[in-house]
C-alpha cells in the first residue's frame, strides 16, 4: 500500500523508478511497490528509498545549534549571579559585542539580562565566535519578529510535557530556522518576549490567571501568532464547554485551506467550543468538528486587532503521539496510528497558516563509509582481494558509484552521490546510530553480511555493492547499511530524506541458475519478507508481536499498516545469478507512522511484560541470518520447504479479491505458486496465478488491479 502523502493531488500518485538493466537483467523480481518503510510522505525510489516529506528530518533536529545547547529556557534577570542561568545567550557573549542588534532580535535576551559570564564560558566561545555569529544573523527573519517559539505549559514543571511538545515541533517546522523555548509561569510578565517571538504554543488545561491573559492579549495585539493544545484560552466570540470528563479518541473531520476535509481520530480533551453571539462573528472560523450528531466544534481559528493577530485552539491533542498517552484498547492504539500521518498533515497545515515553514532546509552532508567485519578471517581476505583490484589511486569504479578505499578519513577529500570513500581502518569507527558488537553478536551466517560498508548518510545502499560484487570471491558476503538515505529530488523538486530509526541495508547473494531458487527467483522476495518478520517473532518472547507479511513484498502491522518493504534486482552471469536485496523496516521511528517497538510497547502495555526495544544493528543481522537458512532449505526442500512458516505469518487466508477491475469476478486467495506468484480461486474456474510484475494489489480495498 503506497505510503499515504498529506497533499490530495499527492495521495494521487506514487513515483514509481524501474529497474536498471545489467547484463541478463531479470525485471520479474521487480515489484511495482518498493516503498521499504511506510513513512511520512514517502516516494517509491529504486534502492529503498526511504523517503520522508519535508519537515521530517530527525538527525538535525538533535544537533540544536550551540545557543541553544546551554538551556532551553527564556532568560531570567531574576537569577542570582551564583545560580544556573537560564540563558540562551550565555555561549554568546562575544557575538552580542560583533553585533547587538542583530543577536537582540534573534534572541529573546537583552544586554542587561545577560549576567556574568564565567571563565569557561568565555573561553569555550572564543573559538565558536564566528560560527555563532553567522548562525545569529541566519536566524532573523524578514518579518522583523525573531522566530522564536515559545511553549507555556503554566505551572506545570514537567520537563517531559515540555520536550514532548517540542518533539513534534521539531518533526514539523524547519528546524534550523526557528529556537522553541519554554515560556515558565513566573516569566509571562517580567520577561521581554512579547517583541521577540512568532508563535506562543499554550499546552496547559489550568486556567489562565487574568494577568497572563492580557499578556497573551497583548502579544496578539502586535501580530504574534498563538496556538492552544486542549488549553482554556479563548477570547472574543468563544467560551468552552465540557462536555465529557473523559479524555477520548474520537473522529474528527479538519476543513483544510484548499477547501477538502480530512478524517481523523484524535484524542480529544472533552471540552468544545461555543460561539458567544456577538455582531462580529467574522472573526471566528471554525476549523474542525467532531463526527458526531452535534457537529461539535473542537478547532477554531481567530483573529485580533489590526496587526496580524490569529490564534488557532484545539480540543483535540494535536501535539501527542501514542507514547505519550495512556491509550487503553487495541481499537484506539489501531485508530490513533492509522491516523498519525494525518496528524502531522493536520499540524502542519496549522502551522503554515500561522505563517511558519514546514519546508526541509537542507539535506545533511553524505558521510564516508566504512569498511567493517565481524569476521578477522574475511576482513583479511577482503582486504588482499581489494589489494589487486582497485587501481593505483585505490579506486573501484562502478556504472552507480566510484569507490575509493583510503585508510583512513581524507577529510579534503569531497563525498558525492557518485565518488565516495571507504575507511578500511575499522580502529576510528564509532556510530551512535550502529554497534558491530550488537550485529555480530546477532549474526550467525556462514557467509552472508560478514563484510558491511557502513556510512551514517548515503544516497542509497543499492549503488555501493554494485561495483564489487560481480567479481568478489564465493565465500565473501557483501552488505550495505545506512542510518539514513537521500533520494535526491522526488515530485516536483521535493528533497527526500529517510528517517533515523529505519533498518536500511542492501544484501548481497549468490545462487546458481541450476538450483531450486534458481529456478524460481521470484520467490526470493518472499523468502527476504519472512526473514524480516522471523528476525523478531523468533526472539524467545516476542513470538507474539504482530508483525506480518504481505504479498507481494510488504511487512505490516497485523492487516493494518505497513513497516516495511523489500525490493530484489538479480543479474544473470552466466550460470548464477547475482541477487541485491534492498530491505527497510521502521525500528525505532514511531511517528509519522508506526514502528517494530511501537508494537513491542504496546505488547508490553497488554501482557504485563517487559521486552526490551529493539535497535536497527540487531534486526539486520537477525533478518540476514534467517535469510541464509531459509534459503538453505529453499535449496534442499524447494517451495514446500518454506510455505508453512510463510503462511503462518502472512495476513491473506481467506480474503476475498476482485480480479481485473473494482466490477471484476469475485476470486478467495488461496496460496503462492512454486513461483512466488499469488494464487486465487476463482468460482466455477479453479484456481488462478497472478503475476505481482503486472498487478498492484491494494490490500486496503482487497483488489488486485491490473497496471496499465
Amino acid at each position: 500500500v503506497p505510503a499515504v502523502h498529506l497533499q490530495e493531488s499527492t495521495l494521487k500518485e506514487l513515483a514509481q523508478v524501474a529497474p536498471s538493466v545489467k547484463e541478463q537483467s531479470v525485471s520479474s523480481t521487480q515489484m511495482d511497490e518498493v516503498t521499504p518503510a511506510a513513512t511520512f510522505g514517502t516516494t517509491v525510489k529504486s534502492g529503498l528509498g526511504v523517503a520522508e516529506s519535508a519537515g521530517q528530518e530527525k538527525s538535525k533536529l538533535e544537533k540544536e545549534s550551540e545557543h541553544e545547547d546551554e538551556s532551553n529556557s527564556l532568560s531570567d534577570k531574576e537569577t542570582g549571579a551564583g545560580d544556573h542561568h537560564h540563558l540562551h545567550l550565555s555561549s554568546c557573549h562575544e557575538c552580542l559585542q560583533l553585533e547587538n542588534s542583530t543577536i537582540e532580535s534573534v534572541r529573546f535576551a537583552s544586554a542587561e539580562n545577560i549576567p556574568e559570564l564565567s571563565d569557561d564560558c568565555n573561553s569555550k566561545l572564543e573559538e565558536k565566535n564566528d560560527d555563532c555569529l553567522a548562525r545569529g544573523i541566519k536566524r532573523v527573519n524578514l518579518a522583523g519578529k525573531p522566530p522564536n517559539v515559545l511553549i507555556y505549559l503554566g505551572s506545570e514543571t514537567a520537563k517531559v510535557k515540555f520536550e514532548q511538545v517540542k518533539s513534534i515541533l521539531q518533526e514539523c517546522i524547519d528546524a534550523d530556522s526557528y529556537a522553541i523555548y519554554e515560556l515558565h509561569e513566573e516569566q509571562v510578565l517580567k520577561a521581554p518576549w512579547i517583541d521577540n517571538s512568532l508563535l506562543l504554543i499554550i499546552a496547559t488545561e489550568e486556567p489562565i490567571s487574568e494577568e497572563n491573559h492580557k499578556q497573551f492579549m497583548k502579544f496578539l495585539s502586535k501580530g504574534g501568532k498563538i496556538l492552544g493544545f486542549s488549553s482554556s484560552f479563548t477570547f472574543d466570540g468563544i467560551q468552552i464547554k465540557r462536555k465529557s470528563k473523559l479524555k477520548t479518541v474520537r473522529e474528527l473531520v479538519v476543513s483544510k485551506t484548499d477547501s477538502t476535509e480530512i478524517k481523523l481520530n484524535l484524542l480529544v480533551s472533552g471540552c468544545i467550543f461555543e460561539e458567544v453571539m456577538k455582531e462580529d462573528t467574522s472573526k471566528v472560523k471554525t476549523l474542525s468538528q467532531l463526527n458526531n450528531a452535534d457537529k461539535d466544534t473542537v478547532i477554531v481559528h481567530l483573529t485580533y486587532g489590526d496587526s496580524g493577530g490569529e490564534a488557532i485552539l484545539s480540543q483535540a491533542h494535536l501535539e501527542l503521539d501514542i507514547n505519550s498517552m495512556d491509550v487503553q484498547t487495541e481499537e484506539d492504539f489501531n485508530s490513533l496510528k492509522i491516523s498519525n500521518t494525518k496528524r502531522y498533515e493536520v499540524l502542519k497545515e496549522i502551522l503554515i497558516s500561522l505563517g511558519l515553514s514546514c519546508e526541509l532546509s537542507e539535506m545533511p552532508m553524505l558521510t564516508p563509509i566504512y569498511l567493517l567485519s565481524p569476521d578477522e578471517e574475511i576482513h583479511l581476505a577482503f582486504l588482499k582481494w581489494l589489494e589487486g583490484n582497485v587501481d593505483a589511486e585505490g579506486l573501484r569504479a562502478s556504472s552507480k558509484v566510484f569507490l575509493k578505499f583510503v585508510s583512513s578519513c581524507e577529510s579534503k577529500m569531497e563525498i558525492t552521490p557518485s565518488f565516495m570513500q571507504v575507511i578500511t581502518e575499522m580502529g576510528s569507527f564509532s556510530s551512535e546510530h550502529f554497534s558491530l558488537k550488537t550485529y555480530q553478536q546477532n549474526l550467525q551466517t556462514k557467509k552472508l553480511g560478514k563484510i558491511l560498508l557502513f556510512t551514517e548518510v548515503t544516497t542509497t545502499t543499492m549503488n555501493l555493492l554494485d561495483g564489487l560484487m560481480f567479481e568478489l570471491p564465493e565465500e565473501i558476503g557483501l552488505i550495505a547499511i545506512a542510518v539514513q538515505q537521500t533520494q535526491g529530488k522526488g515530485r516536483g523538486g521535493n528533497v527526500w530524506l529517510s528517517p533515523v530509526g529505519c533498518a536500511l541495508s542492501t544484501l548481497h547473494i549468490t545462487i546458481p541458475l541450476h538450483s531450486n531458487l534458481g529456478q524460481r527467483i521470484p520467490f526470493i522476495q518472499h523468502l527476504v519478507s519472512l526473514a524480516m518478520v522471523e528476525s523478531v517473532r523468533s526472539i524467545p518472547g516476542y513470538e507474539d508481536i504482530d508483525l506480518r507479511v504481505k504479498w507481494p513484498n510488504d511487512i505490516y502491522y497485523s492487516d493494518l499498516m505497513k513497516l516495511g518493504g523489500v525490493l530484489v534486482n538479480s543479474t544473470l552471469i552466466e550460470t548464477t545469478f547475482h541477487v541485491l536485496i534492498g530491505f527497510g523496516i521502521n525500528v525505532n521511528n514511531s511517528n509519522p507512522t508506526i514502528c517494530i517497538n511501537d508494537l513491542i510497547a504496546k505488547f508490553n502495555k497488554e501482557e504485563g511484560t517487559k521486552l526490551k526495544a529493539l535497535t536497527t544493528d540487531c534486526v539486520i543481522a537477525r533478518t540476514v541470518t534467517v535469510l541464509e537458512r531459509l534459503v538453505d532449505i529453499f535449496q534442499e526442500k524447494g517451495p514446500n520447504g518454506v510455505l508453512p512458516r510463510y503462511y503462518k505469518y502472512w495476513v491473506h487466508s481467506g480474503k476475498q479479491v476482485h480480479l481485473h477491475n473494482e466490477e471484476g469476478p469475485i476470486a478467495w486467495i488461496v496460496g503462492i505458486d512454486d513461483y512466488g506468484f499469488l494464487q486465487v480461486h476463482e468460482e466455477g474456474k479453479g484456481v488462478v496465478s497472478v503475476h505481482p510484475d503486472g498487478n498492484s494489489f491494494d490490500m486496503l480495498r482487497n483488489l488486485i488491479v491490473p497496471k496499465h
